[in-house]
């Protein structure tokens, strides 16, 4: 489009973010309150839609984020009030992040694992149908999402989708239906749309169950022992500012560039990936204390080995790269948790992060 100025920094320009409407969904989870936060700080003005959190403590409380966006409960599998919601929002430009994202969880309750990542994804697409102004989506899946042959080969756009177990399997289900409806329907209404496939992602404020980092941090708190299930399992680890990163560069590039429409994974570079107990190596050395006992591999459901992703496309097309190393993003991340637990304000640990994040080159 004439006058405009593709940003390929890879890193998020605040004159284009200043005064855009902006829709969050899932903000008042981990990686959407991350999110929330840094969208404040560009300047736009964030509408946030999702469940209230499960978890005591939580970012989005103690970082009072309901004070910096239009905030608002709804359970994205009630298509109408859904709908309702969006288009009270008015969108320029949507983040999808609400999600049922845990493996074991949807072991659990696979059926409302599917409903919350399928036809919830299906229902914002289709009220994104009757948005005037919505122009960039990007909707935030899984690096699981790929057929998992547990070879060594980093996993491309083009790869083959697959899920052995639910939650895998309900993410790859709505790759396919966001590939239908931007096909049949958006694409057609100059709305450009995209999937974002990331890594395990890490940082500081994330108490979910069944995460490694947040599950270390209970236990180590508590001085409990750290019971790790899988130590050899193999995943691309980033910090959660790597991949936010790489969504707000792909929402610019959605916005000048329709054409840039489709997949795209967000990872640290291929030979960057690490294991289970290399990652928790890493973290005890930051955090300073803590046992932990590593099983065999064979407890609980089955869990994808070995997953590694191609990350060329986000760093060709859009100007990504991971600016933290795997150590450098665990120091931030046990820092935080240490900072906070002896009464540090989590807003401002974030703050921080992103002040020195945004000044690297």
């Amino acid at each position: 489009m004439e006058g405009l100025v593709v940003n390929n920094t890879g890193k998020p320009d605040p004159d284009f973010w200043r005064g855009k409407r902006v829709l969050v969904t899932g903000h008042s989870g981990f990686k959407g309150s991350w999110l929330t936060i840094w969208l404040n700080r560009l300047g736009a003005r964030v509408t946030g839609i999702s469940l209230v959190p499960d978890t005591t403590p939580n970012l989005f409380d103690l970082a009072e984020n309901k004070a910096i966006c239009d905030s608002r409960f709804c359970d994205i599998r009630d298509a109408d009030r859904f709908a309702s919601e969006v288009t009270s929002a008015d969108p320029e430009i949507v983040f999808h992040l609400a999600a049922q994202p845990l493996v074991r969880a949807g072991y659990l309750d696979p059926k409302a694992t599917f409903a919350t990542n399928v036809m919830g994804s299906v229902h914002l697409l289709d009220a994104l149908r009757r948005q005037r102004d919505v122009r960039s989506v990007v909707m935030v899946t899984t690096d699981k999402v790929y057929r998992n042959n547990e070879w060594h080969w980093p996993y491309r756009e083009d790869d083959e989708l697959g899920g052995h177990d639910p939650y895998s399997a309900s993410k790859a289900a709505s790759e396919i239906a966001i590939a239908s409806y931007r096909a049949a329907f958006l694409s057609a209404q100059d709305v450009a749309i995209a999937s974002a496939r990331a890594g395990n992602v890490i940082g500081g404020g994330d108490w979910s169950m069944d995460r490694l980092i947040s599950d270390a941090v209970k236990a180590w708190q508590s001085g409990q022992v750290l019971e790790i299930r899988r130590p050899d399992a193999v995943r691309p680890w980033q910090h959660v500012l790597e991949p936010l990163s790489g969504y707000l560069a792909l929402a610019e590039r959605l916005w000048e560039d329709a054409s840039c429409a489709g997949a795209y994974n967000f990872g640290p570079p291929s030979g960057e990936v690490a294991t289970v107990r290399d990652v928790i190596g890493l973290a005890h050395a930051a955090y300073g204390s803590g046992d932990t006992h590593f099983g065999d591999g064979n407890e609980g459901p089955h869990e994808a080995g070995l997953l590694v992703l191609e990350t060329t496309k986000s760093r060709q097309v859009l100007g990504t790269r991971s600016r933290w190393s795997l150590q450098e993003s665990l120091q931030y991340t046990m820092g935080w948790y240490r900072a906070q637990h002896q009464g540090a304000d989590a807003k401002v640990l974030c703050d921080s992060d992103l002040d020195i994040y945004e000044a690297m080159p």
